[in-house]
């Protein structure tokens, strides 16, 4: 791995709000692949790349041809590409590691690179607490009731698959002021280095881009959004960095070092 980085990124939400609204923000996102294909070891998406997804035996959603296109060849180049599903798209099955190579993730992980311990997911139902969130991700993963949305036309399905998560995501502030040790995720980080050391906890699902400190060893890195601070991190090895990526012929704006 050496001179080579590790990446991470989330909640890109591409679909918002229409395919048609999102094309400049996935042009933009394809372009942050492109330039970091040439020095990546791993690339992890942390959940919520889509804004809706949800995929039949034999139907998958319409548009994303750019960014599937690219992250294919990016596999095909050999780089290993990690798909976390989010809240908005956890209805991903075996399409996409079957045509484009990624490696799927229903669950957080556990990776050590260069002797350092990550733990990666999306973050959202972790720990204790929001409860009513916990019961409708139950009901969204349920065999039976995905069975049963199955059933209905994908003319319909997708389209209200696609009408309530707009409304979802129009629900909540586009930013988020994350509250530090007072958040459900930094408690659960917490409560997990009682029985295990990592160095870095790396999220998404809040759509703010921070790097907050738990212990002198140890710290949570928030990713942010690609809807408004088009952030992510990287892992050169030696530094864990958040930048923003603005274009392709400019330097990425540094936000946060550890």
């Amino acid at each position: 791995m050496a001179n080579k980085k590790v990446y991470f990124a989330s909640d890109i939400h591409l679909g918002l709000p229409t395919p048609e609204g999102a094309l400049t923000r996935e042009k933009l996102f394809v372009s942050w692949l492109d330039t970091i294909k040439e020095d990546a070891a791993e690339i992890f998406l942390v959940g919520d790349i889509f804004d809706f997804w949800y995929e039949y035996k034999r139907v998958v959603p319409k548009g994303f041809t750019r960014f599937l296109g690219k992250i294919a060849e990016i596999t095909d180049s050999g780089i290993p590409v990690h798909f976390f599903t989010g809240n908005h798209d956890v209805w991903m099955f075996d399409y996409l590691p079957k045509e484009i190579g990624v490696q799927l993730h229903r669950k957080p992980i556990a990776r050590e690179f260069n002797g350092k311990k990550f733990y990666i997911g999306h973050g959202d139902g972790l720990g204790k607490g929001d409860y009513g969130y916990k019961l409708l991700k139950s009901i969204f993963t349920n065999r039976v009731l995905q069975w049963l949305f199955s059933r209905l036309h994908p003319n319909f399905s997708l389209w209200f698959g696609n009408c309530w998560s707009v409304s979802s995501r129009n629900s909540k502030d586009v930013t988020y002021q994350f509250k530090g040790d007072d958040e459900l995720i930094t408690k659960f980080a917490q409560q997990t280095l009682a029985s295990e050391n990592y160095d870095f906890f790396v999220f998404g699902h809040w759509h703010t881009a921070i790097i907050h400190r738990l212990t002198p060893n140890a710290n949570l890195v928030m990713l942010g959004d690609w809807i408004v601070n088009n952030t992510f991190a990287c892992w050169d090895g030696q530094n864990m960095t958040l930048k923003e990526f603005k274009n392709p012929s400019s330097d990425s704006h540094l936000i946060a070092q550890v």
